[in-house]
Protein backbone atom coordinates (compact mmCIF):
# COMPACT_ATOMS: atom_id res chain seq x y z
CA UNK A 1 0.00 0.00 0.00
CA UNK A 2 2.95 2.36 0.66
CA UNK A 3 4.20 1.89 -2.91
CA UNK A 4 0.33 2.34 -4.33
CA UNK A 5 -0.13 5.59 -2.43
CA UNK A 6 2.88 6.86 -3.42
CA UNK A 7 2.15 6.15 -7.00
CA UNK A 8 -0.67 8.08 -6.97
CA UNK A 9 0.28 10.67 -5.41
CA UNK A 10 3.23 11.19 -7.74
CA UNK A 11 1.37 10.54 -10.72
CA UNK A 12 3.42 12.64 -13.47
CA UNK A 13 6.84 12.10 -11.77
CA UNK A 14 5.53 8.00 -11.74
CA UNK A 15 4.49 8.33 -15.27
CA UNK A 16 8.14 10.35 -16.37
CA UNK A 17 9.58 6.92 -15.00
CA UNK A 18 7.87 4.76 -16.69
CA UNK A 19 8.36 6.78 -20.21
CA UNK A 20 12.35 6.80 -19.41
CA UNK A 21 12.15 2.71 -19.33
CA UNK A 22 10.48 1.97 -22.21
CA UNK A 23 12.34 4.90 -24.27
CA UNK A 24 15.55 2.53 -23.34
CA UNK A 25 14.07 -0.81 -24.20
CA UNK A 26 12.68 0.78 -27.00
CA UNK A 27 16.23 1.83 -28.41
CA UNK A 28 16.75 -1.80 -28.08
CA UNK A 29 14.35 -2.99 -30.84
CA UNK A 30 13.72 -3.39 -34.86
CA UNK A 31 10.90 -1.17 -34.63
CA UNK A 32 12.83 1.66 -32.64
CA UNK A 33 15.49 1.81 -35.36
CA UNK A 34 13.20 1.98 -38.20
CA UNK A 35 11.94 4.82 -36.79
CA UNK A 36 15.13 6.51 -36.00
CA UNK A 37 14.96 6.23 -32.20
CA UNK A 38 18.36 6.07 -30.63
CA UNK A 39 20.51 6.51 -27.38
CA UNK A 40 22.44 9.06 -29.48
CA UNK A 41 20.39 11.18 -31.39
CA UNK A 42 20.68 15.06 -30.87
CA UNK A 43 16.92 14.88 -29.90
CA UNK A 44 15.35 14.84 -26.74
CA UNK A 45 13.79 11.31 -26.39
CA UNK A 46 10.23 13.07 -25.67
CA UNK A 47 11.14 14.96 -29.48
CA UNK A 48 12.03 11.25 -30.93
CA UNK A 49 8.95 9.52 -29.75
CA UNK A 50 6.67 11.83 -30.57
CA UNK A 51 7.23 11.84 -34.20
CA UNK A 52 6.29 8.03 -34.07
CA UNK A 53 3.02 7.97 -35.54
CA UNK A 54 -0.35 6.60 -33.71
CA UNK A 55 -1.21 3.46 -35.46
CA UNK A 56 -4.75 0.96 -35.21
CA UNK A 57 -3.98 -2.72 -34.75
CA UNK A 58 -4.38 -3.07 -38.89
CA UNK A 59 -0.76 -0.56 -39.03
CA UNK A 60 0.94 -1.88 -36.23
CA UNK A 61 0.19 -5.81 -37.24
CA UNK A 62 3.26 -6.13 -39.98
CA UNK A 63 5.92 -5.28 -36.88
CA UNK A 64 3.74 -8.28 -34.82
CA UNK A 65 3.31 -10.73 -37.69
CA UNK A 66 7.39 -10.44 -37.76
CA UNK A 67 7.56 -11.05 -33.77
CA UNK A 68 5.63 -13.95 -34.22
CA UNK A 69 7.43 -15.19 -37.08
CA UNK A 70 10.18 -16.03 -34.65
CA UNK A 71 12.49 -13.11 -35.71
CA UNK A 72 14.26 -11.45 -32.13
CA UNK A 73 13.64 -7.88 -30.78
CA UNK A 74 10.55 -6.64 -33.14
CA UNK A 75 8.74 -4.63 -30.93
CA UNK A 76 10.43 -5.72 -27.24
CA UNK A 77 14.04 -6.90 -26.63
CA UNK A 78 14.65 -10.46 -27.22
CA UNK A 79 11.95 -12.99 -28.09
CA UNK A 80 8.21 -12.56 -27.50
CA UNK A 81 6.66 -15.96 -27.04
CA UNK A 82 2.81 -15.55 -26.21
CA UNK A 83 0.04 -13.76 -28.22
CA UNK A 84 -2.93 -12.93 -27.04
CA UNK A 85 -5.66 -13.79 -28.78
CA UNK A 86 -8.12 -10.74 -28.24
CA UNK A 87 -11.49 -10.95 -27.63
CA UNK A 88 -12.25 -7.31 -26.80
CA UNK A 89 -14.61 -7.37 -29.56
CA UNK A 90 -16.36 -9.83 -31.58
CA UNK A 91 -15.75 -9.62 -34.95
CA UNK A 92 -14.63 -12.38 -38.04
CA UNK A 93 -10.90 -11.34 -37.51
CA UNK A 94 -8.95 -12.23 -34.42
CA UNK A 95 -6.25 -9.89 -33.36
CA UNK A 96 -2.70 -11.03 -32.04
CA UNK A 97 -1.25 -8.94 -29.69
CA UNK A 98 1.92 -9.27 -27.59
CA UNK A 99 2.76 -10.61 -24.41
CA UNK A 100 6.16 -10.61 -22.45
CA UNK A 101 6.95 -11.98 -19.22
CA UNK A 102 7.92 -8.05 -17.92
CA UNK A 103 4.02 -7.16 -19.05
CA UNK A 104 2.64 -10.14 -16.90
CA UNK A 105 4.58 -9.55 -14.36
CA UNK A 106 4.62 -6.04 -13.80
CA UNK A 107 1.20 -5.40 -15.73
CA UNK A 108 -1.10 -8.12 -15.16
CA UNK A 109 -0.17 -10.17 -11.96
CA UNK A 110 0.91 -6.21 -10.20
CA UNK A 111 -2.54 -4.92 -11.15
CA UNK A 112 -3.85 -8.03 -9.59
CA UNK A 113 -2.17 -7.86 -5.99
CA UNK A 114 -2.56 -4.16 -5.55
CA UNK A 115 -6.24 -4.86 -5.92
CA UNK A 116 -6.36 -7.58 -3.52
CA UNK A 117 -3.78 -4.87 -0.96
CA UNK A 118 -6.37 -2.34 -1.68
CA UNK A 119 -9.42 -4.29 -1.12
CA UNK A 120 -7.66 -5.89 1.92
CA UNK A 121 -6.47 -2.32 2.86
CA UNK A 122 -10.37 -1.29 3.47
CA UNK A 123 -11.81 -4.65 4.41
CA UNK A 124 -8.76 -6.15 6.62
CA UNK A 125 -11.21 -8.64 8.56
CA UNK A 126 -12.00 -10.32 5.42
CA UNK A 127 -10.73 -14.09 5.13
CA UNK A 128 -10.03 -14.04 1.31
CA UNK A 129 -7.37 -16.75 1.93
CA UNK A 130 -8.86 -19.35 3.48
CA UNK A 131 -10.48 -20.46 0.59
CA UNK A 132 -10.96 -21.00 -2.80
CA UNK A 133 -10.52 -17.92 -5.84
CA UNK A 134 -13.28 -19.01 -9.10
CA UNK A 135 -12.00 -17.68 -11.70
CA UNK A 136 -13.39 -17.63 -15.39
CA UNK A 137 -11.60 -16.56 -18.75
CA UNK A 138 -11.70 -18.24 -22.06
CA UNK A 139 -10.27 -20.54 -23.72
CA UNK A 140 -7.10 -21.46 -21.73
CA UNK A 141 -5.37 -23.60 -23.83
CA UNK A 142 -2.41 -22.14 -25.67
CA UNK A 143 -1.77 -23.54 -29.37
CA UNK A 144 2.30 -23.49 -30.90
CA UNK A 145 2.09 -22.01 -33.83
CA UNK A 146 5.99 -23.71 -35.26
CA UNK A 147 7.86 -21.07 -34.75
CA UNK A 148 8.44 -20.97 -30.90
CA UNK A 149 5.75 -18.64 -30.40
CA UNK A 150 2.14 -19.68 -28.23
CA UNK A 151 -1.29 -17.96 -29.17
CA UNK A 152 -4.46 -18.32 -27.38
CA UNK A 153 -6.54 -15.79 -24.82
CA UNK A 154 -4.84 -14.14 -22.54
CA UNK A 155 -6.51 -16.15 -19.52
CA UNK A 156 -4.73 -19.27 -21.29
CA UNK A 157 -1.17 -16.81 -21.00
CA UNK A 158 -1.87 -15.64 -17.90
CA UNK A 159 -3.45 -19.06 -16.25
CA UNK A 160 -0.08 -20.83 -17.57
CA UNK A 161 2.35 -18.41 -15.60
CA UNK A 162 0.79 -18.00 -12.70
CA UNK A 163 2.58 -17.17 -9.38
CA UNK A 164 2.51 -19.87 -6.94
CA UNK A 165 0.24 -17.85 -4.25
CA UNK A 166 -2.46 -17.69 -6.74
CA UNK A 167 -2.59 -20.97 -7.97
CA UNK A 168 -2.60 -22.62 -4.98
CA UNK A 169 -6.04 -21.30 -4.10
CA UNK A 170 -6.80 -21.56 -7.58
CA UNK A 171 -10.70 -23.14 -8.90
CA UNK A 172 -11.52 -25.41 -10.45
CA UNK A 173 -8.26 -27.45 -11.76
CA UNK A 174 -5.61 -27.00 -14.38
CA UNK A 175 -7.47 -29.90 -16.25
CA UNK A 176 -11.26 -28.43 -16.26
CA UNK A 177 -9.74 -24.62 -17.26
CA UNK A 178 -7.66 -26.30 -20.19
CA UNK A 179 -10.77 -27.44 -22.02
CA UNK A 180 -11.81 -25.34 -25.12
CA UNK A 181 -15.34 -26.86 -25.51
CA UNK A 182 -17.49 -23.87 -23.46
CA UNK A 183 -20.42 -26.32 -23.34
CA UNK A 184 -18.74 -28.87 -21.27
CA UNK A 185 -16.51 -26.49 -19.30
CA UNK A 186 -19.45 -24.82 -17.92
CA UNK A 187 -21.00 -28.16 -16.74
CA UNK A 188 -17.76 -29.34 -15.46
CA UNK A 189 -16.42 -26.10 -13.35
CA UNK A 190 -20.01 -26.01 -11.71
CA UNK A 191 -20.17 -29.39 -10.45
CA UNK A 192 -16.25 -28.60 -9.24
CA UNK A 193 -16.71 -25.14 -7.44
CA UNK A 194 -20.10 -26.17 -6.52
CA UNK A 195 -18.42 -28.12 -3.51
CA UNK A 196 -15.23 -26.01 -2.84
CA UNK A 197 -15.61 -22.48 -0.10
CA UNK A 198 -15.21 -20.10 -2.58
CA UNK A 199 -14.27 -16.28 -1.36
CA UNK A 200 -13.48 -14.80 -4.88
CA UNK A 201 -15.02 -14.47 -8.13
CA UNK A 202 -13.59 -13.18 -10.72
CA UNK A 203 -14.50 -12.61 -14.47
CA UNK A 204 -16.67 -10.84 -16.80
CA UNK A 205 -20.16 -10.67 -15.33
CA UNK A 206 -22.35 -12.55 -18.26
CA UNK A 207 -20.77 -15.52 -18.25
CA UNK A 208 -20.10 -15.56 -14.50
CA UNK A 209 -23.78 -15.89 -14.42
CA UNK A 210 -24.01 -18.80 -16.42
CA UNK A 211 -21.52 -20.97 -14.28
CA UNK A 212 -23.16 -19.42 -10.80
CA UNK A 213 -26.96 -20.40 -12.51
CA UNK A 214 -25.38 -23.87 -13.06
CA UNK A 215 -23.97 -24.18 -9.45
CA UNK A 216 -27.32 -22.92 -8.17
CA UNK A 217 -28.79 -25.81 -10.14
CA UNK A 218 -26.91 -29.05 -9.27
CA UNK A 219 -27.32 -27.41 -5.14
CA UNK A 220 -30.69 -27.01 -5.57
CA UNK A 221 -30.22 -23.70 -4.02
CA UNK A 222 -32.06 -20.01 -4.57
CA UNK A 223 -29.32 -17.95 -3.31
CA UNK A 224 -25.18 -17.98 -3.43
CA UNK A 225 -25.22 -17.26 0.06
CA UNK A 226 -26.64 -21.04 0.68
CA UNK A 227 -23.63 -22.72 -1.22
CA UNK A 228 -20.60 -20.04 -0.35
CA UNK A 229 -21.04 -18.77 2.94
CA UNK A 230 -17.87 -17.06 2.83
CA UNK A 231 -18.28 -15.32 -0.43
CA UNK A 232 -16.80 -11.68 0.02
CA UNK A 233 -15.29 -10.41 -3.39
CA UNK A 234 -16.36 -10.52 -7.11
CA UNK A 235 -13.78 -8.67 -9.55
CA UNK A 236 -15.51 -8.09 -12.44
CA UNK A 237 -14.39 -6.34 -15.54
CA UNK A 238 -14.74 -6.61 -19.26
CA UNK A 239 -18.42 -5.10 -19.86
CA UNK A 240 -20.25 -2.75 -17.95
CA UNK A 241 -21.53 -4.34 -14.71
CA UNK A 242 -24.47 -1.80 -14.16
CA UNK A 243 -26.89 -4.10 -16.48
CA UNK A 244 -26.14 -6.65 -14.40
CA UNK A 245 -25.88 -5.55 -10.75
CA UNK A 246 -29.44 -6.10 -9.56
CA UNK A 247 -29.19 -9.87 -10.88
CA UNK A 248 -25.83 -10.20 -8.85
CA UNK A 249 -27.78 -8.77 -5.83
CA UNK A 250 -30.42 -11.14 -5.85
CA UNK A 251 -27.53 -14.11 -5.97
CA UNK A 252 -26.22 -12.58 -3.59
CA UNK A 253 -27.94 -11.56 0.19
CA UNK A 254 -24.82 -11.55 2.06
CA UNK A 255 -23.81 -7.57 3.30
CA UNK A 256 -19.94 -9.14 3.47
CA UNK A 257 -20.25 -9.10 -0.39
CA UNK A 258 -18.18 -6.37 -2.08
CA UNK A 259 -17.70 -5.80 -6.03
CA UNK A 260 -14.42 -4.34 -7.60
CA UNK A 261 -14.33 -3.56 -11.39
CA UNK A 262 -10.87 -4.02 -13.43
CA UNK A 263 -9.73 -2.54 -16.97
CA UNK A 264 -7.51 -5.58 -18.12
CA UNK A 265 -7.73 -5.67 -21.09
CA UNK A 266 -5.18 -7.92 -24.03
CA UNK A 267 -3.22 -4.98 -23.89
CA UNK A 268 -2.45 -4.13 -20.13
CA UNK A 269 -3.81 -3.89 -16.90
CA UNK A 270 -4.90 -0.31 -16.82
CA UNK A 271 -7.25 0.84 -14.04
CA UNK A 272 -9.33 -0.49 -10.88
CA UNK A 273 -11.59 0.68 -8.49
CA UNK A 274 -10.04 2.18 -5.42
CA UNK A 275 -12.95 3.10 -3.70
CA UNK A 276 -16.16 1.29 -2.56
CA UNK A 277 -17.92 4.43 -2.42
CA UNK A 278 -17.33 5.51 -5.88
CA UNK A 279 -18.10 3.98 -9.35
CA UNK A 280 -15.02 4.90 -10.92
CA UNK A 281 -11.83 3.46 -11.49
CA UNK A 282 -7.88 4.45 -10.75
CA UNK A 283 -5.92 4.68 -13.80
CA UNK A 284 -2.72 2.32 -12.45
CA UNK A 285 0.38 4.53 -13.45
CA UNK A 286 3.78 2.42 -12.74
CA UNK A 287 2.56 -0.88 -14.66
CA UNK A 288 4.70 -0.44 -17.75
CA UNK A 289 1.82 1.55 -19.92
CA UNK A 290 2.84 5.16 -20.55
CA UNK A 291 0.02 6.93 -21.77
CA UNK A 292 -1.68 10.18 -24.40
CA UNK A 293 -4.68 11.09 -24.93
CA UNK A 294 -6.54 12.36 -27.76
CA UNK A 295 -10.02 14.50 -27.12
CA UNK A 296 -12.63 12.73 -28.43
CA UNK A 297 -14.57 15.89 -29.63
CA UNK A 298 -11.42 16.52 -31.63
CA UNK A 299 -10.95 12.61 -32.67
CA UNK A 300 -10.40 11.63 -36.51
CA UNK A 301 -8.91 8.37 -37.64
CA UNK A 302 -7.62 10.44 -40.41
CA UNK A 303 -5.56 13.26 -38.52
CA UNK A 304 -3.96 11.66 -35.04
CA UNK A 305 -1.03 13.70 -35.03
CA UNK A 306 -2.24 15.41 -31.68
CA UNK A 307 -2.09 14.29 -28.03
CA UNK A 308 -2.85 15.21 -24.79
CA UNK A 309 -0.52 14.28 -21.87
CA UNK A 310 -1.45 13.24 -18.25
CA UNK A 311 -0.97 16.40 -16.49
CA UNK A 312 -2.59 18.05 -19.30
CA UNK A 313 -5.82 16.44 -19.19
CA UNK A 314 -8.95 18.34 -17.93
CA UNK A 315 -11.89 16.11 -15.68
CA UNK A 316 -15.11 15.80 -17.22
CA UNK A 317 -13.65 15.18 -20.94
CA UNK A 318 -13.42 12.37 -22.45
CA UNK A 319 -10.25 10.51 -24.31
CA UNK A 320 -9.12 8.23 -26.51
CA UNK A 321 -6.35 6.28 -25.28
CA UNK A 322 -3.33 5.85 -27.15
CA UNK A 323 -0.54 3.74 -25.65
CA UNK A 324 2.95 2.42 -24.93
CA UNK A 325 3.71 -0.81 -23.50
CA UNK A 326 6.18 -2.78 -21.67
CA UNK A 327 4.92 -5.68 -23.84
CA UNK A 328 6.04 -3.74 -27.32
CA UNK A 329 3.20 -1.69 -28.33
CA UNK A 330 4.20 1.78 -29.40
CA UNK A 331 1.91 5.06 -29.62
CA UNK A 332 -1.35 2.23 -30.15
CA UNK A 333 -4.98 3.61 -30.63
CA UNK A 334 -6.45 1.40 -27.80
CA UNK A 335 -9.62 2.22 -28.96
CA UNK A 336 -11.59 2.44 -25.95
CA UNK A 337 -12.50 6.05 -24.89
CA UNK A 338 -12.57 6.77 -21.34
CA UNK A 339 -13.58 10.37 -18.85
CA UNK A 340 -11.41 11.82 -16.56
CA UNK A 341 -13.23 11.72 -13.10
CA UNK A 342 -10.66 12.83 -10.80
CA UNK A 343 -6.88 14.19 -11.02
CA UNK A 344 -6.26 13.18 -7.46
CA UNK A 345 -5.69 10.19 -7.97
CA UNK A 346 -5.97 9.91 -11.65
CA UNK A 347 -9.93 8.63 -12.04
CA UNK A 348 -11.66 7.05 -15.34
CA UNK A 349 -14.80 5.58 -16.51
CA UNK A 350 -15.03 4.03 -19.45
CA UNK A 351 -17.37 5.61 -21.99
CA UNK A 352 -17.30 3.46 -25.06
CA UNK A 353 -14.83 2.65 -27.79
CA UNK A 354 -13.46 4.66 -30.85
CA UNK A 355 -15.44 2.42 -33.42
CA UNK A 356 -18.75 1.39 -31.11
CA UNK A 357 -21.06 4.12 -31.00
CA UNK A 358 -24.13 4.98 -33.05
CA UNK A 359 -24.09 8.40 -34.59
CA UNK A 360 -25.55 8.27 -37.91
CA UNK A 361 -28.06 11.65 -37.49
CA UNK A 362 -25.90 13.22 -34.93
CA UNK A 363 -27.28 11.22 -31.90
CA UNK A 364 -23.72 10.46 -30.68
CA UNK A 365 -25.32 7.42 -28.45
CA UNK A 366 -22.18 6.01 -26.25
CA UNK A 367 -22.24 2.57 -24.59
CA UNK A 368 -21.93 4.08 -21.37
CA UNK A 369 -25.11 5.88 -21.73
CA UNK A 370 -27.02 2.99 -23.13
CA UNK A 371 -25.90 0.66 -20.37
CA UNK A 372 -27.49 3.16 -17.69
CA UNK A 373 -30.71 3.68 -19.84
CA UNK A 374 -31.16 -0.25 -20.39
CA UNK A 375 -30.38 -1.31 -16.59
CA UNK A 376 -32.56 1.52 -15.31
CA UNK A 377 -35.39 0.34 -17.17
CA UNK A 378 -35.21 -3.13 -16.77
CA UNK A 379 -35.26 -2.39 -13.06
CA UNK A 380 -38.43 -1.03 -13.83
CA UNK A 381 -40.32 -4.13 -15.13
CA UNK A 382 -38.26 -6.43 -12.52
CA UNK A 383 -35.44 -7.52 -15.44
CA UNK A 384 -32.56 -9.58 -15.20
CA UNK A 385 -30.21 -8.70 -18.24
CA UNK A 386 -28.27 -11.25 -20.47
CA UNK A 387 -27.17 -9.26 -23.40
CA UNK A 388 -28.02 -6.76 -25.64
CA UNK A 389 -26.91 -4.83 -28.77
CA UNK A 390 -28.28 -2.08 -30.66
CA UNK A 391 -28.07 -1.35 -34.20
CA UNK A 392 -29.77 1.72 -36.33
CA UNK A 393 -32.94 0.96 -38.50
CA UNK A 394 -33.01 2.28 -41.60
CA UNK A 395 -36.64 3.22 -44.09
CA UNK A 396 -36.67 1.02 -47.31
CA UNK A 397 -34.81 4.12 -48.96
CA UNK A 398 -32.19 3.60 -46.81
CA UNK A 399 -32.57 6.62 -44.43
CA UNK A 400 -32.21 6.15 -40.49
CA UNK A 401 -34.83 6.57 -38.61
CA UNK A 402 -34.52 5.06 -35.26
CA UNK A 403 -32.50 2.56 -33.25
CA UNK A 404 -33.42 -0.82 -32.92
CA UNK A 405 -32.62 -2.69 -30.10
CA UNK A 406 -32.21 -6.73 -29.93
CA UNK A 407 -32.26 -7.70 -25.76
CA UNK A 408 -32.39 -11.25 -24.22
CA UNK A 409 -33.66 -10.84 -20.66
CA UNK A 410 -33.01 -14.10 -17.99
CA UNK A 411 -36.27 -14.71 -17.97
CA UNK A 412 -37.16 -15.62 -21.10
CA UNK A 413 -39.39 -13.42 -23.15
CA UNK A 414 -41.20 -10.78 -21.46
CA UNK A 415 -44.51 -8.73 -22.25
CA UNK A 416 -43.59 -5.32 -20.88
CA UNK A 417 -45.90 -2.75 -22.38
CA UNK A 418 -44.32 0.36 -22.64
CA UNK A 419 -41.02 -1.02 -22.39
CA UNK A 420 -39.83 1.35 -25.48
CA UNK A 421 -41.46 4.81 -23.98
CA UNK A 422 -39.32 4.41 -20.73
CA UNK A 423 -36.26 3.46 -22.62
CA UNK A 424 -36.70 6.74 -24.84
CA UNK A 425 -37.17 9.08 -21.55
CA UNK A 426 -33.65 7.52 -19.92
CA UNK A 427 -32.05 8.02 -22.85
CA UNK A 428 -32.70 11.30 -23.90
CA UNK A 429 -32.22 11.99 -19.82
CA UNK A 430 -29.17 10.84 -20.44
CA UNK A 431 -27.85 12.47 -24.17
CA UNK A 432 -29.06 15.93 -24.99
CA UNK A 433 -28.11 15.09 -28.81
CA UNK A 434 -30.08 11.79 -28.74
CA UNK A 435 -32.77 13.88 -26.99
CA UNK A 436 -32.91 16.95 -29.96
CA UNK A 437 -32.94 14.64 -32.58
CA UNK A 438 -36.25 12.48 -31.53
CA UNK A 439 -37.74 15.78 -30.95
CA UNK A 440 -41.47 15.40 -32.19
CA UNK A 441 -40.19 12.38 -34.08
CA UNK A 442 -38.38 15.33 -36.20
CA UNK A 443 -35.14 12.75 -37.15
CA UNK A 444 -35.13 9.56 -34.77
CA UNK A 445 -38.57 7.93 -34.05
CA UNK A 446 -39.05 5.79 -31.14
CA UNK A 447 -36.80 3.19 -30.47
CA UNK A 448 -37.73 -0.49 -31.00
CA UNK A 449 -36.85 -3.42 -29.08
CA UNK A 450 -36.69 -7.19 -30.19
CA UNK A 451 -36.80 -9.43 -27.18
CA UNK A 452 -34.98 -12.41 -28.13
CA UNK A 453 -35.27 -15.83 -26.86
CA UNK A 454 -33.07 -17.82 -24.15
CA UNK A 455 -29.84 -18.76 -25.73
CA UNK A 456 -30.14 -16.20 -29.15
CA UNK A 457 -26.94 -14.49 -28.15
CA UNK A 458 -24.24 -17.64 -27.25
CA UNK A 459 -25.84 -19.09 -30.59
CA UNK A 460 -24.84 -16.16 -32.78
CA UNK A 461 -21.20 -16.32 -30.35
CA UNK A 462 -21.31 -19.90 -31.16
CA UNK A 463 -21.36 -19.63 -34.79
CA UNK A 464 -18.93 -17.42 -35.02
CA UNK A 465 -16.74 -20.16 -33.01
CA UNK A 466 -16.17 -17.20 -30.28
CA UNK A 467 -18.20 -18.96 -27.32
CA UNK A 468 -16.50 -18.63 -24.03
CA UNK A 469 -15.62 -16.40 -20.89
CA UNK A 470 -13.85 -13.85 -22.44
CA UNK A 471 -15.74 -13.00 -25.42
CA UNK A 472 -17.99 -9.84 -25.91
CA UNK A 473 -21.40 -9.22 -28.00
CA UNK A 474 -20.45 -5.90 -29.66
CA UNK A 475 -23.73 -3.42 -28.33
CA UNK A 476 -23.05 -0.47 -30.18
CA UNK A 477 -22.93 -0.36 -34.01
CA UNK A 478 -23.43 1.90 -36.87
CA UNK A 479 -24.29 -1.24 -39.64
CA UNK A 480 -26.66 -3.57 -39.28
CA UNK A 481 -24.59 -6.72 -39.71
CA UNK A 482 -24.68 -7.93 -36.33
CA UNK A 483 -27.87 -7.27 -35.63
CA UNK A 484 -29.59 -8.84 -38.19
CA UNK A 485 -27.51 -11.98 -37.77
CA UNK A 486 -28.86 -12.28 -34.22
CA UNK A 487 -32.79 -11.58 -35.27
Amino acid sequence: MKEINLNFSNPISTQSEVFNELFYQLCETQFGLEHGISYFNDQSPEDQFSKIPIRTYDEFKPWIEKARGGELSVVWPGKTYWFAKSSGTTSDRSKHLPVTETSLKTGHYKGGRDLLSIFCDQVPHAPLYSGKHLIIGGSSALHDDGKGAYTGDLSAIIVRNLPPWVEMRRTPSRDITLLEDWNKKVKLMAEKVAEEDVRILAGVPSWMLVVCKEVLNIKGAKTLDEVWPNLWLYMHGGVGFQPYKEEFASLIKSKDMHYLETYNASEGFFALQDDFARDDMALLLNHGVYYEFIPFENFDYNNLSKTTKLKDVEVGKDYAIVISTNAGLWRYLLGDVVRITSDSPYRIKIVGRTSSFINVVGEELMIAQTEQALSSTLSHFNLSLKEFTVAPYFSPSGIPISHQWAIEVQEGIPLCDGFETILDTHLRELNSDYDAKRSDDFVLTMPQVEFVHSGTFEAWLTSKNKLGGQHKIPRLSNTRKIIDEIL
